[in-house]
């Protein structure tokens, strides 16, 4: 059986919002140093300005069989898709003045795979260890004994979380909804300096 790891399937469950992220809006990021797929350690809190940090399962590898059952689980399907979202609309965001980083559980090496495969200009930062993940108690779930991250997408500000998107679905028009955001705050801030 072979996999497109490109495509959404029509029939997948929508998440719904279980609330398990309403504590984060306010909050500053723990200062933890997560190595990246660029050969160098990010500490999100000390990143200055806008960061956008989307956190994701895992990516697909496109010589691995399907995985059983992940298209049930609502909210796990589409990782793919979504780091193609953000490579897309990176050059809309840097625009805006934000960083992007993408974060996951999985491995390094296969964080590696897809950056290279995926020819992202942005680090993806591993979490294999779950310690900003529970630092910030963001919510997980266990597939194929493995515990993954949620998907969730922060944008934060001097190390401040500013806007919360969870649940994300469908993940590949979040950074539309990011990019929309942030022009948002872009005018507002250009109207408090011509008062």
């Amino acid at each position: 059986m072979t996999k497109n790891l490109y495509m959404l399937p029509p029939d997948l469950p929508v998440p719904q919002d279980d609330g398990a992220c309403d504590h984060l809006a306010g909050r500053r990021l723990p200062a933890i140093a997560l190595p990246g797929t660029g050969g160098r350690a990010v500490t999100l809190s000390t990143e200055p300005g806008w960061v956008v940090i989307y956190f994701y399962p895992m990516t697909g590898q496109p010589d691995q069989p399907p995985m059983l059952g992940w298209d049930k689980i609502p909210g796990a399907r589409g990782c793919t898709p979504e780091c193609y979202a953000f490579r897309d609309r990176y050059p809309d965001l840097r625009r805006l003045g934000a960083k992007v980083f993408g974060v996951s559980s999985q491995p390094l090496e296969e964080q590696r795979e897809a950056a290279q495969r995926l020819r992202l200009p942005f680090d993806l930062l591993n979490d294999s260890n779950l310690a900003l993940a529970g630092a910030l108690r963001l919510p997980t779930f266990e597939h194929d004994f493995a515990r993954l991250i949620m998907r969730i997408t922060l944008v934060v500000k001097d190390g401040v979380i500013r806007k919360v998107y969870y649940p994300v679905f469908p993940p590949h028009l979040n950074p539309t909804d990011v990019i929309a955001w942030l022009e948002q705050q872009h005018s507002g801030e250009a109207v408090g300096f011509s008062v």
